[in-house]
């Protein structure tokens, strides 16, 4: 009887064994796309550079890490930093671009690299973590870098445009996406491919899979995961654009970064979708004015940035105004629980005070309202896959690296790859 026992232990552990070798060799290529700020930019200066400052002098040509710099915490260096990250928007060929003499590249693309760390030094290595839990997770299960893992770092201060506007950046930045999604799909027996987001890449993903045809989406894309997305925007980025945000960085002064904050195009895109957050309740609360998600050109406005009001209105608004469903299965993996901005009272009129704020819930940066959009978007969607898991207590950034998170995270994953394995067997 026990010979009998170890013999069926032995077989049951060989299956096993065999099972996972199986299914760490059937696993489908996935891909990491980051959110704002999330991997690291370069920055080089041309003779068309015009320094505000002695302090921002820097030998021309010569390639030097831009984002995340240790300058930004610098008080005296800060405003070197601005004059080098601030984007201006054209309104003659309708596109933003660089400070003059300011050139940028994101490094390693494809790889997973530049996301782990968005300043590799030792100093600044582990504060600056990022995306270095999520892979050491996926590595985990038997993913590996440039095998069947992939980064897809991109210049995050650019979006994208409505449809007969140009945005040269971002466009390239979707093409140069796709190709990636087709070498990891070729280069790993035709599988399609996993798209993990996290936040505004969330955005990116979704665009891309809409701007496809379904034939295509068919063959190369197995499945969407979306961390944190920002589907209808947030209240952290029109505290942004009202009084700056200091990055949760001590010592940095939000009014310094203001500017630099206001002239990214890619949060023009993540301000409360009037779709989502609607007419009856407030955004923002002044003594003379309160303003709905209906009323952010004006709220442009008021605070000093009349020039985002038109890209706002002609790139923006026809972009958000209809989130299409991609037709491929999509999880959400959302943070619940933590205190999040809901609506800004500036009692003063004025927007160079922080404002007093009242909280709901959220992941302490995007709104539940936000978080859970597609919910109600795809509602009766035929053909549309859409699973929400809820995860109490994790913030926007935690969910990369909170175990809890990672859990689940990790059994969607091996869930979507096991069934292609056992659909295969089958």
């Amino acid at each position: 009887m026990k010979k009998k026992l170890s013999i069926k232990l032995v077989v049951i552990s060989m299956a096993m064994m065999l099972y996972t070798c199986a299914a760490v060799n059937n696993l489908h290529p996935l891909i990491l796309i980051p959110g704002t700020g999330g991997n690291q930019l370069e920055g080089k200066l041309t003779s068309d550079y015009k320094p505000s400052s002695l302090l921002c002098k820097r030998r021309e040509g010569k390639w030097f890490r831009l984002w995340f710099d240790l300058s930004v915490l610098l008080a005296p260096l800060a405003k070197c930093f601005v004059d080098r990250m601030t984007l201006y928007y054209n309104p003659v060929v309708d596109d933003y671009h660089n400070a003059p003499g300011v050139q940028t590249r994101v490094s390693h693309f494809g790889s997973t690299q530049s996301l782990l760390y968005l300043n590799p030094s030792l100093t600044l290595k582990h504060l600056t973590e990022y995306m270095a839990p999520l892979v050491d997770a996926l590595e985990g299960i038997g993913y590996v870098d440039g095998k069947n893992l992939f980064g897809a770092p991109y210049d995050f201060r650019y979006g994208l445009a409505a449809e007969g506007h140009p945005s040269q950046v971002g466009t390239k930045f979707l093409q140069d996406l796709k190709e990636l999604i087709e070498e990891a799909s070729n280069s790993n027996g035709g599988k399609p491919v996993i798209l993990l987001t996290h936040s505004l890449g969330s955005h990116f993903a979704l665009q891309l899979l809409n701007r496809n045809p379904p034939t295509w989406r068919s063959k190369f894309i197995k499945h969407f995961v979306a961390l944190s997305a920002p589907w209808g925007g947030s209240m952290e980025a029109t505290l942004t654009f009202a009084s700056g945000y200091s990055l949760g960085v001590p010592f940095v002064n939000p009014l310094v970064v203001r500017d630099e904050q206001r002239s990214s195009e890619s949060n023009l895109w993540l301000l409360p979708n009037p779709k989502i957050f609607g007419h009856s309740k407030p955004i923002v609360v002044t003594q003379s004015t309160n303003y709905s998600a209906y009323d952010i050109p004006q709220f442009l406005i008021d605070i000093g940035f009349p020039q985002g009001v038109y890209p706002y209105e002609t790139r923006i608004l026809p972009l958000i105004q209809n989130i299409t469903a991609p037709k491929v299965p999509v999880t959400c993996i959302v943070g619940k629980g933590v205190k999040t901005p809901e609506t800004l009272f500036y009692w003063e009129s004025n927007f160079d005070k922080q404002p007093e704020i009242l909280y709901g819930d959220g992941d302490g940066t995007v709104n539940m309202r936000s978080l859970l959009a597609l919910e109600s978007l795809w509602a009766g969607e035929e053909n549309q896959r859409l699973k929400v898991i809820r995860i109490e207590g994790v913030s926007h950034s935690s969910v990369l690296k909170d175990k809890a998170a990672l859990d689940e995270l990790l059994a969607e994953i091996s869930g979507i790859n096991y069934f292609q394995v056992t659909t295969a067997v089958v």
